[in-house]
């Protein structure tokens, strides 16, 4: 079977690419697509991210081995594409370098049967020029955010553990530790 895949990537823009590849191939196969498809040149970090059906996030399926223990991380080729992606799981995230935070959402929008002397994968639509820079990622809560956890009237003198009539020797070090 072909996964038919719509790799949106996240900006302003419409700019997206339609992919066909081998239900049999690995996430790594995949990667190599999507990258070759926009234009990227390979030499950077990616990682796909399994996701809800409203996109949010939840766990990170990398190129390389990151872990502690060699081998105990599996990876992208770790994962046949039927593996994590059918009918009813149709959506995952891609980052392509982690400086510039290129994001792609990838949607597996159909599955059919291989066409006779067809090369896969395979870009079967291009739409959009990718721009020269990846959008703008803001990773900040907003002030009220921060202050919202604090609602049970505590101010920044509830927060200093150390004043009043308690001495350091009774959380275990001396005032002068360093």
């Amino acid at each position: 079977m072909v996964y038919k895949f719509r790799v949106i990537l996240d900006a302003e823009e419409d700019i997206f690419r339609d992919i066909a590849i081998l239900e049999d191939d690995t996430l790594e196969d995949l990667h190599n697509a999507i990258f070759n498809s926009f234009g990227f040149d390979g030499m950077e970090v990616a990682s796909f991210y399994t996701c809800d059906d409203t996109w949010n996030q939840e766990d990170e399926i990398s190129l390389f081995d990151t872990g502690d223990v060699p081998g105990e991380q599996r990876i992208m080729s770790d994962y046949k594409l039927s593996d994590i992606l059918d009918e009813e799981n149709t959506k995952i995230i891609y980052v392509y370098d982690f400086i510039n935070m290129w994001t792609f959402l990838v949607e597996l929008a159909a599955i059919e049967e291989q066409t006779a002397g067809a090369i896969y994968p395979e870009t079967l639509f291009a739409h959009g020029e990718m721009p020269d820079e990846a959008l703008e990622k803001n990773f900040e809560a907003d002030d009220d955010d921060f202050y919202n956890e604090f609602e049970d009237g505590l101010d920044d003198d509830d927060m200093d553990m150390f004043e009043g009539d308690d001495s350091y020797e009774d959380y275990g070090f001396e005032e002068n530790w360093n």
